[in-house]
């Protein structure tokens, strides 16, 4: 059912928003920092569209997503931000398939579209730590 999976994401998106908060610390390379809080700013973004669209359909928001243990091996921290940025991908492409009202189009579009620009940061910057 959409509302459980944009529930879902909502979580998600909480939890990627701090992950990469905390994988922002571990890194002085400029260029993967940039990358990094432009993937948590996205993130940020995505919850609160999505709180708004839960919102909308329910009449109220996601209480208390839980946090992510934060990031200690960048290395590893990168290849799972990976993982869960294609992850979202895929799930962001079946939700746009059956968006139930038109408001839910647009903030799926743009967190499914943002989350394939994270994974092409993510690739990135894991492929030049080999």
């Amino acid at each position: 059912m959409f509302v459980d999976k944009l529930k879902q994401a909502i979580e998600d998106e909480y939890k990627d928003y701090y992950f990469y908060k905390s994988m922002y610390e571990k890194t002085d390379d400029p260029l993967w920092r940039d990358f990094i809080q432009h993937a948590y700013e996205d993130e940020k973004s995505h919850y609160e569209m999505f709180q708004q669209l839960y919102y909308i359909m329910t009449g109220t928001f996601v209480q208390n997503p839980k946090k992510p243990i934060p990031c200690y091996n960048f290395k590893q921290c990168v290849k799972q931000a990976l993982v869960d940025e294609l992850d979202a991908v895929e799930t962001y492409k079946e939700m746009l398939l059956t968006v139930p009202i038109q408001q839910a189009y647009n903030p799926i579009f743009i967190a499914m579209h943002d989350e394939m620009e994270h994974a092409i940061r993510m690739s990135t910057i894991y492929n030049s730590l080999r």
